[in-house]
């Protein structure tokens, strides 16, 4: 099952420049040499190769030019120096060489790793040596990588993927963009990654969590270089583990009004489930109350579903004021629709000033209407709801994931919570915060209301907005992992998260 965190992995996330820019200095100012740190890449990724596939058969390694092929290279050395059966395919010109690769190649070969050029090969013998293969090393592209790969790159990537070996990517899989996480044409599908010196910001957004594989980390002892290079990060990694001791403690005498009042405005003609999911998920996350503004016909389902929640029948906008008095954080969007009603809960909403948390619907009714900023809400749009926002394509958003989130926060301010695999939280600051994990189970209608509960009753406990959204995705798919577990993906409901939830929560107490 899809996991939700990776604990063994560092927190900073960095650009592909950042982490370039790192290594420059560790060898210009540090005096470390490159070639050395090529080895020391090549010795931890085939460590890592043999724990984990100690039966792994043929081995097949795939060489670009420059230092992810240099690191190729070296690993074909090392698998040759223990004895065993390795083939490296030069995909990039041998006479093309220069410097740490050109060394890294020459190692390989003094080493006897038999080196062919790729052009010299033909299809029936590339067949033959990726049938064969029980390992793929993936060393061809790495963190250089911008636009689709070209020939002859694009095709060895769709052979990699139709291979029934396992498949290690070195650094990065290629294809994939080490910065935004986008993969603009085939990106190589790796069941590992072992990446070096910091963590790229890609391998867990966008694109990333359904291409990397597990991913592993070597520093290769550079950690002091790292922090005096002056790279500041891009991004923080969080998950579940990382982020349940920002709960605040609830004391023996707690009493209900010491948790916030969540008032959940969700609903509109077919849409009653919207609003269920999102109060109950607001209850099961520890809201001191929670009332629910919706149709009046979804009443009694709604009692019957969740009699713990305070329902109101509202017809018109103007019958919310009396409700958001009492009301510390409000929820609003979840099947609200785009016609009058809809319009009129959202309208009352931001007049009151009151803390919000704004999602589906509102959010596409904001979208048509001049930029609302405000410190006091969460915004959180999927991606078809933050191109809207934005005035741009889907396509564009999923380009860069983290420059659109940061373009959102800019328009409308607060903070916003782009949803997603690799879940990206922005609020002003330099650095976003990333949420660690995938759960294709999460693909089904409903699951955004959940979290968008869970992000209300978060907000009036915390009093945060950053953080009850960073909690809160993270508790999201963590109980989603855990229920899919027993459930798996294809008959995962968002009711099964709700029900999860009490067991995630109960490790912060």
């Amino acid at each position: 099952m899809a996991s939700s965190a990776v604990s063994s992995l560092p927190d900073a996330l960095f650009s592909a420049d950042a982490v370039r820019a790192i290594d420059r200095y560790v060898i210009d100012q540090q005096g470390v040499d490159g070639f050395e740190l090529m080895q020391a890449a090549a010795r931890a990724a085939f460590r890592r190769l043999v724990q984990t596939w100690p039966e792994c058969g043929p081995m097949l390694v795939l060489c670009g030019a420059g230092n992810n092929g240099g690191d190729g290279y070296l690993v074909a050395a090392n698998a040759r120096r223990h004895g065993l059966d390795v083939r490296c395919i030069a995909v990039a010109a041998v006479e093309k060489l220069s410097g740490d690769a050109r060394k890294a190649w020459q190692r390989a070969v003094d080493d006897g790793v038999a080196v062919s050029a790729l052009g010299e090969l033909d299809e029936a013998v590339l067949d033959e040596l990726f049938l064969d293969a029980g390992v793929i090393v993936d060393a061809m592209l790495g963190t250089g990588v911008a636009g689709a790969p070209r020939e002859p790159f694009a095709g060895l990537i769709v052979r990699c993927n139709r291979s029934s070996a396992r498949v290690l990517a070195v650094d990065l899989p290629s294809g994939l963009n080490a910065t935004t996480g986008a993969a603009e044409g085939d990106v190589v599908n790796a069941d590992m990654t072992v990446t070096f010196i910091g963590l790229k910001i890609g391998l867990f957004t966008g694109q990333g969590p359904a291409v990397t594989g597990s991913v592993e980390f070597d520093s290769l002892g550079v950690e002091d270089g790292a922090a005096q290079s002056g790279e500041q990060s891009a991004g923080i990694r969080r998950d579940w583990s990382s982020t349940m001791t920002w709960l605040p403690a609830r004391p023996a005498n707690a009493h209900k009004g010491r948790f916030g009042h969540v008032l959940v405005i969700a609903g509109d003609r077919g849409f009653g489930g919207a609003g269920l999911m999102a109060a109950e998920a607001a209850g099961r996350s520890g809201a001191g109350l929670v009332s629910l503004a919706t149709r009046p016909e979804h009443v009694s389902a709604a009692l019957a579903r969740c009699p713990s929640v305070m329902v109101h029948g509202v017809i018109h906008g103007s019958e919310l004021p009396l409700l958001l008095e009492s009301t510390d954080v409000v929820v609003c969007g979840p099947g609200i629709g785009r016609g009058a009603w809809g319009q009129q809960m959202l309208e009352q909403v931001i007049a009151s000033g009151k803390l919000r948390v704004l999602d589906a619907d509102a959010l596409n009714l904001m979208s048509s209407r001049v930029p609302v900023r405000a410190d006091e809400h969460i915004l959180t749009p999927h991606p078809g709801e933050a191109a809207r926002l934005l005035g741009c394509l889907v396509p564009e958003v999923e380009a860069d994931r983290v420059a659109a989130a940061k373009k959102l926060q800019s328009l409308y301010g607060g903070t916003v919570l782009l949803k997603g695999a690799g879940t990206v939280v922005a609020s002003g600051a330099d650095a976003v915060d990333i949420v660690s994990g995938s759960n294709p189970g999460m693909a089904t209608g409903g699951m955004g209301d959940v979290l968008a509960g869970m992000i209300g009753a978060l907000f009036a406990q915390t009093g945060e907005p950053t953080r009850a959204a960073v909690i809160g995705a993270c508790a999201h798919i963590e109980a989603a992992c855990r229920a899919s577990g027993e459930k798996g993906y294809m008959g995962l409901l968002p009711t099964d998260v709700i029900d999860a939830l009490p067991s995630v929560f109960k490790e912060s107490e």
